[in-house]
């Protein structure tokens, strides 16, 4: 059963590679690097959030959201941002 799995495996990776590498559009550096700060951002985002849920005190919920409207309006711009390098 194992060299039967090992074999799909092969015959995976085997078609994988036939596919040419050339259907996804290559990024630039400058295109990378805003996906890596998006990424970030919505991780961060996650994170306040899950605070926010658990969070009781007045103030530190006031903190979190805060936190929370700044993210958004770094991913807005960073959405404007991308939508102004693409056209």
């Amino acid at each position: 059963m194992a060299r039967g799995w090992e074999s799909k495996s092969v015959e995976e990776q085997q078609a994988e590679a036939a596919v040419p590498a050339n259907t996804k559009p290559r990024l630039t550096l400058a295109e990378i690097a805003i996906q890596r700060r998006r990424q970030g951002l919505l991780l961060s985002r996650q994170h306040v959030l899950q605070q926010l849920e658990v969070a009781r005190e007045p103030r530190h919920r006031e903190q979190l959201q805060t936190a929370l409207d700044d993210l958004d309006a770094q991913l807005a711009q960073l959405t404007c941002a991308t939508a102004d390098t693409s056209n």
